[in-house]
């Protein structure tokens, strides 16, 4: 269980933030100077440099997004000029990407990012700069969005690369696409011009999410533990049924991924933000306003408290919580993280998106004058950026290409390597996790400074 240190305030971990900035910065320009763009997409470090892996391209947003939080962050123009440049030339395809389920990730890290910071002052750009990013959120929501599934019930949700009847806990962070697409006053259109509410596609999709991919403890199997989540879960598209839960990246179905339980964790707790402040007859047509962010309020909270549980004393998860080599480490979770261990890795980048979510929920909580509770939270996300800023995580290795070290990509399937003297993968870093650092270091830093980052406005 996290052991929280209540000491920590934004403004106590400026140091940390500027050290991870200075680092930040030389890896990007290191990145940026070697990368062979004919390979397709850093995804990964082996041996301390970026390769590709084919899977989807989703994580090149990422990449340039980096860039772009470089700028926001220190005023670095050189960093800016790289997110412009890598947007412009390589970000178009994602945009009409009707293959994957990761627009957010891709499209709000890069144009987003970068319509905010002009929107607010902070970036000088022209009206049709402006307006190319505003129609590049506009389409990329929609695109996301017609990638869908109906069940019954008037229930629904964006399917994942593995086809139609797949539902990936992943995507709930994606769901960013739609809400800014639908701010911007678009909608989807389908058959015979009808209009499809993109909102309303993100309460469907987080409703069956929380439904199939996140258990509440109310014995809906012989694993139902409140806040456990499910990687992935299996419709049959014949009648519409839920058959069962699955998993690709974790160690099995009844276990928990923890990247998945961050993702989850960070993408509802992120979505009540923006929902917060949205008027009343938004909600009218989907049950109402007060419905709808409890439901979403229930979901992170479950998934936070889960997190504190089953994660070591400094907040490093290991990257599935039933991975079997747990078994031979004793109390693991009363002790820190060891990445170094011979039996199962952590998985920092898990950490970094948790830990945005965790502060978010606090900060939502708080602004609910649930203080109690939004502190906890609060200063359990910051416990983890604490750990996360140190020098065992943020790398300062200049000839390392990577920020967080100890991140892991696909277990199961054996991508991530293994240094020479290791048993398992330790050491390296991934684009998400790299991007996701960043996120959190500029969330806190605004934080610190009276001010506030999201993905709908600077």
């Amino acid at each position: 269980m996290i052991r929280l240190d209540s000491s920590l305030t934004p403004k106590s971990l400026t140091s940390d933030i500027n050290r991870l900035w200075d680092v930040s910065a030389k890896k990007i320009f290191n990145l940026q100077k070697d990368w062979d763009s004919s390979k397709g997409t850093p995804v990964f470090t082996i041996a301390g440099k970026y390769t590709s892996r084919g899977w989807t391209e989703w994580t090149q947003g990422f990449q340039f997004g980096s860039a772009i939080l470089q700028y926001a962050a220190t005023g670095d123009k050189k960093a800016l000029a790289i997110g412009q440049e890598g947007t412009l030339k390589y970000m178009a395809s994602h945009v009409s990407h009707i293959g994957v389920h990761d627009h957010g990730f891709n499209n709000v890290s890069t144009y987003g990012n970068l319509y905010f910071l002009a929107k607010s002052g902070l970036l000088k750009a022209s009206e049709g700069d402006i307006n190319f990013y505003e129609l590049a959120l506009k389409i990329t929501g929609a695109v996301q969005a017609a990638r869908w599934t109906d069940l019954p019930e008037n229930q629904g949700y964006i399917y994942s690369f593995n086809g139609p009847h797949s539902l990936f806990a992943d995507t709930v962070r994606s769901l960013r696409a739609l809400s800014l697409s639908h701010k911007l006053g678009h909608s989807l259109m389908g058959e015979r011009d009808r209009k499809i509410n993109l909102l309303g596609r993100v309460f469907q999709h987080a409703e069956t999410t929380a439904r199939y991919n996140v258990y509440f403890g109310q014995g809906r199997d012989s694993y139902d533990l409140r806040g456990r989540v499910a990687h992935e879960s299996i419709f049959n598209l014949n009648d519409g049924s839920y058959r069962c839960p699955s998993s690709q990246q974790g160690y099995s179905p009844f276990t928990t991924w923890t990247r998945g339980l961050a993702w989850i964790l960070c993408g509802y707790a992120e979505q009540l933000e923006f929902l917060d402040t949205l008027p009343e007859s938004e909600f009218k047509a989907f049950g109402g306003k007060k419905q709808i962010l409890a439901r979403f309020l229930e979901t992170a909270r479950a998934t936070a408290d889960f997190y504190l549980a089953h994660t070591p004393t400094d907040g490093i998860p290991y990257w599935d919580t039933g991975a079997p080599g747990l078994a031979f480490m004793g109390e693991y979770l009363g002790r820190d993280a060891e990445p170094f261990n011979p039996h199962e890795p952590v998985d920092s980048s898990a950490a970094a998106i948790a830990a945005q979510g965790l502060i978010r929920l606090g900060n939502y909580l708080k602004s609910k004058k649930q203080t109690k509770d939004g502190a906890r939270y609060l200063t359990a996300g910051l416990t983890v950026a604490k750990t996360l800023f140190n020098e065992t995580y943020t790398s300062g290795d200049i000839q390392h290409q990577g920020l967080l070290l100890h991140s892991v990509y696909h277990r199961p399937n054996g991508w991530d390597h293994v240094p020479k003297g290791q048993k398992v993968p330790c050491g390296e870093a991934c684009m998400w996790g790299d991007y996701h650092a960043r996120e959190l270091a500029l969330l806190i830093q605004r934080m610190a400074d009276g001010k506030y980052y999201t993905f709908f406005g600077f």
